[in-house]
């Protein structure tokens, strides 16, 4: 390993126990004067995103992504002073219990420690981030996408200022050079980085698993369904899938497959109606995330077709029903495999600050500790505190 990059890993690590010694109120009055901060430096935050998106073609799906905007600026302080408002996720007993002999357990939330997160051209990771890790103890290692290097030089430096001067190590933040290498460094970083986080598509999130000597959480790109089921209400149906696959067509979440039932294919044509202008339809090419203004359409049989449809294409992410028909709903929710199922309402609601968790770290897709959208518990493990006078073990 660099030398450099080395010295980094030893500093996050060491500011990590720093951070143990910070109470919640600072915590709390540091996001707050972060976010005051990326308020008051929107202009320069908007010169060094537009150095970033002057390198990348406006036809590249990840230009929408890349893209900050005075409005978006804006949500990333309120998320950010949201998280600050949340209640600590340290320090929380969800065990207890004395044995016998009397001796007393407790466990106990606390940091993982150093969180390594590997992420692309999104330039809003690096604030949320950083909100969600320093609020739950956390040291965050970052590692940007070179698209957006310019976008993450100036969102670290602001977070640094404002740590400087508070006086607290700015190690707590440490962006990493946006090479390969030093994304090969993280995954390899045994003894300094507790848990690493992808962020991005699917290449990205395959490597990161298949090279990673460190645990991973896996967040997955979006291959996302909806299904509109022969109890379908057309003007819901209309509402609703227009929402998830135009609101924004470059994140996880946006619908990448519409279902109808076959009874309902003489509506098809309302139901496509609000987006015909910008969508192209292919009936066909399914199993896709799309990312742009694309649609595939299907027409089933059945219920039973829609899960097995749906199950063999999903990606475990997000998928939804529209109907009127409650045995039909929860049938559906029951059978379908994803982190996220949803009942009458669009996939473009799989964010962590819509189920107010004030921002998110990332969306889990796998089945082993945290699932879904993942906010300051998820970034959180536990130990054991055990309690006695002078008992021993026979």
């Amino acid at each position: 390993m660099d030398e450099k990059i080395q010295d980094l890993f030893v500093k996050a690590k060491s500011a990590s126990r720093e951070l143990l010694h910070l109470s919640d109120d600072d915590r709390n009055r540091v996001l707050c004067r972060v976010a005051d901060a990326i308020e008051r430096n929107e202009q320069t935050i908007l010169s060094s995103n537009a150095k970033d998106l002057a390198r990348m073609d406006k036809n590249n799906p990840m230009y929408d992504r890349l893209q900050l905007t005075s409005a978006r600026i804006r949500s990333i302080a309120s998320d950010m002073r949201h998280v600050a408002q949340l209640p600590t996720p340290l320090g929380i007993v969800t065990k207890q219990n004395t044995l016998p002999n009397g001796i007393r357990l407790h466990r106990v939330s606390v940091p993982f420690g150093v969180i390594g997160v590997v992420y692309e051209a999104r330039p809003n990771v690096t604030y949320d981030v950083f909100s969600l890790c320093f609020k739950s103890g956390n040291v965050c290692v970052l590692k940007g996408g070179k698209d957006a290097l310019d976008s993450n030089l100036c969102a670290a430096e602001i977070i640094h200022s404002v740590l400087r001067e508070e006086k607290i190590d700015e190690h707590c933040v440490t962006l990493m050079p946006a090479t390969h290498e030093a994304t090969e460094a993280i995954l390899s970083a045994v003894g300094y980085v507790d848990l690493c986080i992808p962020r991005g598509g699917r290449r990205l999130i395959d490597f990161v698993r298949d090279n990673a000597r460190v645990p991973v959480i896996e967040t997955g790109a979006g291959v996302v369904h909806t299904y509109f089921d022969k109890d379908g209400d057309i003007e819901k149906g209309k509402r609703i899938i227009n929402n998830a696959k135009t609101r924004r067509v470059s994140v996880c979440n946006a619908l990448d497959c519409l279902l109808v039932h076959k009874d309902r294919e003489k509506d098809l044509d309302q139901l496509l109606e609000p987006m015909k202008d910008r969508v192209q339809f292919h009936f066909g090419d399914y199993g896709r995330e799309w990312q742009s203004y694309d649609l595939s359409v299907k027409i089933v049989d059945s219920l039973d077709e829609a899960i097995a449809f749906i199950q063999q294409h999903s990606s475990g992410h997000s998928e939804s029903i529209i109907t009127e028909n409650e045995e039909a709903a929860r049938r559906f929710q029951r059978d379908i495999d994803a982190a996220c199922v949803y009942w009458n309402v669009p996939t473009s609601f799989t964010d962590g600050a819509q189920f107010g968790l004030g921002a998110e770290i990332g969306i889990s897709t796998q089945k082993l500790g945290p699932r879904g959208p993942m906010g300051l518990e998820e970034i959180t493990t536990y130990k054991w505190i055990i309690e006695g006078d002078g008992q021993i073990r026979e």
